[in-house]
């Protein structure tokens, strides 16, 4: 695994697909509404797992950044992983 997963990067990530500024991307905003649809959401979960073991159906679960890095948080506990 490579350096763990931060919430700035997430955003930075989720901004880049979307061809977005990271300040673009609030944390409560939803990612679908903004342009995040099940392609890219898959995409990115595949970018990340490579930090932290991710499955893209926990994402799913969730439509908000912030509903996203608490995803990544519990893994990232889960595995021993600090962020």
């Amino acid at each position: 695994m490579s350096n763990p997963l931060t919430l700035e990067r997430m955003r930075a990530d989720i901004a880049a697909v979307l061809h977005e500024t990271p300040d673009a991307i609030a944390d409560d905003d939803n990612l679908m509404d903004l342009g995040v649809d099940s392609l890219r959401a898959l995409n990115l979960s595949l970018l990340w797992s490579e930090s932290v073991p991710l499955e893209f159906s926990e994402l799913a679960e969730h439509v908000t950044l912030a509903g996203w890095w608490g995803v990544v948080q519990a893994r990232q506990k889960a595995h021993g992983i600090e962020a």
